[in-house]
């Protein structure tokens, strides 16, 4: 095969297939200066006669700053291209065909202001009374009014706050700091730091170190929904005498930022092993039924046949005070109608209890939609009348409750033998 040693030799050869047939000279495409300023006073003759006046450099538009700044570059040294391309005489100078190079007056056009200038001392206000006095634009309610923002007055003063009171059933849990310390002394219950991005599972029953003192879980309520994820509130009881309701995302912050915090374990294997539970005080409570007062359509025409049973171990009131930005209470205030005190009976069974009498009457389309558009399904509202609600009670007190039903087609309890 024959070795060429450059482009010459091998377009030297003979073009036997014809292929260099239809090549042609490739042709530049460079254009001289000017040339190219000819073409800048073309186009901006095409602004002048668009507009009216000459592209300002501190215009409104890119393209208008780029032509103005080319322009006022340009201009102080036409040449014969130029001029001939000058349609308006805008460079000041008369055609060559007029065989005169007498300059001419630049077209009549006011300089407009630039932000770059200063202002003349009389344009500068000397008050705020000056510039509201100046201000002739009226001034639309849409770009100055706030929409979905909650009032100042209301983030100030917030329906509820978790913040420390004195609890007023201390004695009840006064014995299990005393016994819990103890075992911490003694090692036979270890306490581990709370790492930073951990989520604690908190459970009812539990310890925890908290700036310096034990806090002891003694109540969770049921499921809410807060910012979009599960949530729950939960009644914290410190060794001072001092207790809390923070919900449970709330207290995980709190851990998180406390440097001090530990968990203290609880003994046995898990929630299968007899000892687990031993932390866990059986705390008696209040039953309370509650009315919605939400303006929903849906919820607020079943109003009267709509209620809501729980069951607390802390003050009813407290445990309301934060309804309207709570799911499991329609996310609306309550009302109270009627509680019953509860003796020597544990809180969460007799809760369960009655949700279980009264679950046929539970509605099955009840649904709450935050405002992070989760559905909530909320459990704890049934089709009954506070009557109901009092006369299960009393049979509770009595030990008969298993003897009836809840006939909801009637709403009324009859015997189990009916």
């Amino acid at each position: 095969m024959k070795r060429y040693r450059s482009l010459n030799e091998i377009f030297a050869e003979e073009d036997e297939l014809g292929l260099l047939a239809d090549v042609k000279p490739r042709r530049s495409n460079t254009t001289s200066p000017d040339d190219r300023n000819a073409k800048i006073v073309a186009e901006v003759n095409d602004f002048y006669e668009a507009n009216g006046r000459l592209p300002d450099e501190n215009g409104q538009t890119i393209e208008e700053m780029k032509l103005g700044t080319i322009w006022r570059s340009i201009k102080g040294s036409p040449t014969e291209l130029m001029m001939a391309a000058d349609r308006n005489r805008l460079l000041g100078y008369g055609h060559p065909v007029s065989g005169s190079d007498a300059p001419i007056s630049e077209a009549p056009t006011k300089p407009e202001p630039s932000w770059r200038d200063d202002p003349d001392e009389e344009e500068v206000p000397l008050s705020l009374d000056d510039i509201f006095a100046d201000d002739d634009e009226e001034i639309s309610e849409a770009l100055v009014g706030l929409r979905h923002v909650t009032p100042a007055a209301e983030r100030e003063n917030p329906a509820h706050r978790a913040d420390l009171f004195p609890c007023e059933d201390f004695e009840v849990f006064e014995q299990g700091f005393l016994e819990m310390q103890e075992k911490l002394e003694s090692g036979e219950r270890e306490a581990s730091p709370v790492e930073d991005r951990q989520e604690l599972r908190v459970k009812e029953g539990d310890y925890l170190i908290h700036r310096g003192l034990l806090a002891y879980v003694a109540e969770k309520t049921e499921h809410t929904r807060r910012g979009g994820k599960p949530d729950q509130r939960l009644r914290i009881i410190f060794s001072n005498g001092m207790e809390s309701d923070p919900l449970m995302s709330s207290l995980r912050k709190a851990l998180a930022a406390d440097r001090t915090a530990r968990a203290i374990h609880r003994p046995g294997l898990g929630p299968l092993d007899p000892d687990w539970h031993s932390d866990a005080l059986e705390l008696t409570g209040t039953i309370y039924v509650a009315r919605s007062k939400s303006e929903r359509p849906e919820i607020k025409e079943v109003r009267n046949i709509l209620y809501k049973i729980g069951v607390t171990s802390q003050d009813v009131r407290r445990r309301v005070a934060d309804a309207k930005n709570d799911a499991t209470f329609l996310l609306a205030d309550v009302e109270i109608i009627a509680t019953y005190e509860l003796r020597n009976l544990s809180r969460m069974k007799i809760e369960d209890l009655l949700h279980r009498f009264f679950d046929c009457a539970r509605p099955s389309g009840l649904t709450i939609t935050d405002r992070f558009g989760k559905k909530v399904f909320p459990r704890e509202w049934f089709y009954v009348l506070p009557e109901n609600v009092a006369e299960a009670v009393r049979l509770i007190e009595a030990g008969t409750l298993h003897l009836y039903r809840y006939d909801p087609s009637i709403q009324k309890i009859v015997s189990t033998g009916d």
